[in-house]
């Protein structure tokens, strides 16, 4: 997948499909926008996502910057979707002025050849949020493309958003952010070092520090999946601070894997969290804390449907 970033000045050599919106979160109403876009790579265009950076909302101070999915998750998911082209067009002040009709024609007509466009209903851009997809029809014929408007998508009568998922992943609510998403809520990143504390008590852990940018469900302790050297392993998982090993303050993400014993310092890795367990807790002593990570890994267990080996 190609990224354009950072760049206003950019000019693409190939007929597109486009698909525009935030895709924070890439649930399953943004799915549905995605394969307008990828059904038209079978005509000869080129699938493009077109989203602003930052948000229309971070940049207004709508919102307090936290993200359902990182830069480098939407990367992820967009090119094992089959996304060709990312655009994240830069958003500050002078781009956030652009009247919406210089911006269909100039940017979408012009600059990246649009022979198809799939929005969303609420879609809004340009000067004062003015453009629309009202707009985008108006002017399609004379510009030479096709616009298709998706209608919300609905789970159980309710319309979906970001806002939806945002407020599942706040209350721990997993198994409903993954019919949401289509897939479950995860954080993508790097293993780094840890205390190794769970090695010596003998439950050996991944450790994952997410970018600060990046929303947690509540700390506490979920049943989940990772996703390592390319092989997803089932697992349970601690989101929180450890506060009986450490009074650091390093929020991250410590992973158990069932039938892992490699070493993984620098890998990329996915955790998925699938269902909540228990809150995070300090513990008296070690032992003490020893004891409940047995409980937790056997628990894991009996949720994975997988033999614990002794």
């Amino acid at each position: 997948m190609e990224i354009i970033a950072n760049t206003t000045d950019f000019y693409l050599d190939m007929e597109t499909a486009v698909a525009i919106g935030k895709f924070d979160g890439i649930h399953i109403g943004h799915r549905r926008l995605l394969e307008e876009i990828l059904e038209k790579k079978k005509e000869g265009l080129c699938a493009c996502v077109f989203t602003f950076d930052p948000a229309p909302a971070v940049l207004f101070g709508w919102s307090d910057g936290r993200e359902l999915t990182t830069r480098e998750e939407k990367y992820l998911l967009f090119e094992r979707m089959g996304v060709d082209m990312l655009i994240e067009f830069p958003m500050n002040p002078q781009t956030a002025a652009i009247p919406p009709e210089t911006f269909v024609e100039e940017i979408l007509a012009e600059r990246m050849q649009t022979r198809f466009v799939a929005s969303g209903n609420d879609l809004s851009f340009g000067a004062k949020g003015a453009g629309t997809p009202g707009l985008l029809k108006k002017m399609a014929p004379e510009l030479g493309f096709q616009v298709r408007v998706i209608d919300k998508v609905c789970l159980d009568g309710r319309q979906i958003s970001s806002t939806y998922v945002r407020s599942c992943v706040e209350k721990g609510q997993m198994e409903l952010a993954k019919r949401l998403l289509g897939m479950p809520y995860f954080a993508a990143g790097t293993v780094v070092p840890g205390h190794q504390l769970g090695r010596t008590l003998g439950f050996p852990t991944l450790n994952l520090i997410p970018p600060k940018s990046k929303l947690l469900p509540p700390n506490g302790v979920y049943y989940s999946q990772v996703r390592c050297h390319g092989k997803l392993y089932h697992a349970i998982s601690n989101v929180g601070y450890k506060p009986t090993v450490t009074k650091e303050q390093v929020l991250g993400i410590e992973s158990y894997l069932y039938d892992f014993n490699e070493n993984a310092y620098g890998e990329s890795v996915e955790v998925h969290l699938l269902k909540f367990r228990r809150p995070e807790k300090r513990f008296d002593s070690v032992e003490e804390l020893r004891r409940q990570l047995q409980e937790d890994v056997e628990a894991g267990a009996g949720f994975a449907g997988i033999p614990l080996q002794r």
